[in-house]
């Protein structure tokens, strides 16, 4: 069993399966075509909001201590809710943050937090903020889910040998005792009964972390789990994987519409995809994501326009709502399927659309101005946290309510978008530049240098808020290296060493490089336009532009009417902000800043922002 302990890529996906238990014809046909860079550092945008997310929220001890604690209070029981998922969802985000930023705070942080939690484990191997007596029930296997996903996640940059020991004996504990109580045989529980919420399909997300652990241990008795479990469909009103296969109706068409936890599902089909080359898997998944690029994406890069639900908010995203949307935990989830299939594929689409989402929505999310966020369980604005849950699109606020908001029986509350938001937030360095077997692929155009064996790859731009860059080679002896430069989709001009480029996806140049030789890209940046159900909407790059009422006397409310040929002006940013640029209009200018950087003074009387705008 190879199994990579580093920072280079997730157990998952470097895992090589034992053969005895797979047959050859089963086997993984797709081995990942790039994995993350072990060393980089990042400047720049995207590394700042991983700093604000280090320091703000993962280093907060006292919260690591009441997502562990909960696992003795079993105090989910009381409303059957899901404070229990916290610490898996936080771990997670925590260690793949170390992967890139290698913080030895917040490993000493995480090495403490996951020293307590081995401490909860119960007499019969379970980690459970349900008794037993109340267990399978409610989010139960959910949150028993998420301990085993963020444990797995430490135990691949964890440093200690005997600790890697004492928690593979402990996850081991801790999934027997399921295998043990869930299927199809004599006194076993299906695990779709294991919860009354949305078919169970939150239970039966619980499969990717089963063959994570299969991959981990090779004990066969995992994988049998997670035939098991893809046996089932993935919810208990239909089969979603054969729906996803068959691609004739969009995710909201589903039996089930909640769309977070079917995309988490859809995460464990793929890693069981991954794991036996089972082609039908990869298919259903790949199939999925294009149903829900195509039903449910919207221009900022998240799904749902009603809650946290399918809706078929690509066609809705326009319209207003007095209801929350856009949810943060769907914003990762979306970002985290995309990276696991860009990997295996290299796809540049997939790349394209976590660009969108990370950009606009997930970096929307983080509370800059730490503000108060309301909660709707107090009717009234509670302690600020890092990260808002809510993203609103038309002529609406951020900081509406709290996703997943939960207090705990010591004092304090927490939510589930905050929880899992720094997964997101590291995903974003680690995307970057790739590493192949005979270079590097480059997909953001972020300054940063990456240290290479007997070179090293430093790059120097605008990104995002203009596509120019250079790239420069450090090397003692000329070094042979293939840098494939991708082209995004918002750029319709690519130059290279001054000179025009055709290519789909990436363009590649393979050549030797001295030391300091240079290589210049720029992907065009322009103001461009889309139009929706007679609403109108700007993108600069990446970058979604928006109207925001706090920033200009304009009412946004009014109708858009632009000239024949759109003229803008570029404007010195201020706080917060990439782009700012003033749009020429019939009627006047109109200012407009990147969404990112809207609507972050929520508390001030109306702080209304908006993405769509009234075409006149």
């Amino acid at each position: 069993m190879k199994v990579k302990n580093n920072a280079s890529g997730s157990a998952v996906l470097n895992a090589v399966p034992p053969e005895h238990h797979i047959k050859k014809k089963e086997r993984r046909e797709k081995m990942p075509v790039a994995r993350f860079v072990k060393d980089i550092r990042i400047t720049g945008v995207v590394d700042e909001k991983v700093r604000f997310v280090l320091e703000r929220q993962m280093k907060c001890r006292s919260y690591w201590q009441k997502f562990t604690e909960v696992f003795s209070t079993h105090e989910d029981i009381a409303d059957e809710g899901w404070r229990g998922e916290y610490f898996g969802k936080m771990l997670r985000g925590a260690a793949w943050i170390y992967r890139y930023d290698r913080d030895e705070e917040l490993y000493s942080v995480m090495t403490a937090a996951v020293r307590d939690m081995l401490s909860r484990q119960d007499d019969l191997g379970r980690f459970s903020t349900y008794p037993q007596e109340a267990e399978f029930r409610g989010w139960d296997i959910w949150c028993r889910k998420y301990v085993l996903t963020g444990l797995l996640s430490y135990r691949q940059i964890c440093r200690d040998r005997t600790l890697c020991i004492e928690i593979d004996a402990a996850l081991k504990r801790h999934l027997d005792y399921l295998v043990e109580k869930i299927g199809e045989g004599e006194g076993q529980i299906p695990m779709t009964q294991t919860s009354s919420w949305w078919g169970a399909v939150n239970s039966c997300s619980i499969l990717e972390s089963v063959v994570a652990m299969y991959q981990m241990t090779g004990e066969k008795r995992y994988l049998d789990f997670a035939a098991y479990i893809l046996s089932t469909g993935g919810c208990r009103d239909g089969d979603l994987i054969e729906l996803a296969f068959h691609d004739k109706k969009l995710p909201h068409e589903y039996p089930v519409v909640k769309a977070y936890e079917m995309i988490s599902f859809f995460e464990g089909v793929l890693a069981y995809y991954e794991t036996t080359g089972k082609e039908q898997y990869y298919r259903a998944v790949c199939r999925f994501v294009e149903a829900v690029f195509r039903g449910e994406i919207t221009i900022i890069g998240c799904a749902g326009c009603t809650h946290e639900l399918f809706d078929h908010a690509a066609v809705k995203q326009t319209e207003y709502s007095e209801t929350i949307m856009q949810e943060t935990c769907v914003t990762v989830t979306w970002m985290r399927l995309l990276t696991r299939l860009y990997l295996l594929s290299g796809e540049e689409k997939y790349i394209d659309r976590i660009e969108r989402s990370g950009f606009n929505a997930l970096y929307g999310s983080l509370n800059t101005e730490w503000n108060e966020q309301y909660s709707f369980e107090r009717k009234k604005y509670v302690d600020a946290m890092a990260i808002d849950s809510y993203s609103p699109l038309y002529m609406n606020k951020r900081g509406r309510g709290i996703g997943g908001y939960k207090e705990f029986a010591s004092g304090g509350h927490y939510g589930c978008c905050i929880a899992i938001a720094a997964c997101g937030f590291a995903l974003m360095p680690l995307s970057a530049v790739l590493r192949t077997k005979d270079g590097y692929i480059v997909n953001f155009l972020c300054n940063a240098a990456i240290e290479g064996k007997d070179h090293t790859l430093l790059l120097e731009s605008g990104y995002p808020a203009n596509g120019r860059g250079v790239i420069t080679v450090r090397c003692e002896k000329p070094v042979c290296l293939e840098l494939k430069l991708r082209r995004p989709s918002w750029c319709r001009r690519m130059t290279v060493e001054g000179k025009a480029v055709e290519c789909d996806g990436y363009y590649t140049v393979n050549r030797f490089f001295k030391d300091g030789d240079k290589l210049s890209v720029e992907w065009q940046t322009e103001l461009q336009i889309e139009r929706l159900n007679g609403k109108i909407a700007f993108t600069y790059g990446p970058l979604v532009l928006a109207a925001d009422a706090k920033k200009t006397d304009a009412d946004i409310s009014l109708p858009v009417h632009l000239t024949q040929e759109p003229e803008y002006e570029l404007l010195p940013p201020e706080k917060g902000e990439l782009v700012r640029l003033s749009l020429k209009t019939k009627d006047g200018n109109l200012l407009l800043t990147d969404y990112q950087s809207c609507g972050k003074k929520w508390l001030e009387k109306d702080a209304v922002m908006s993405a769509w705008l009234k075409e006149g």
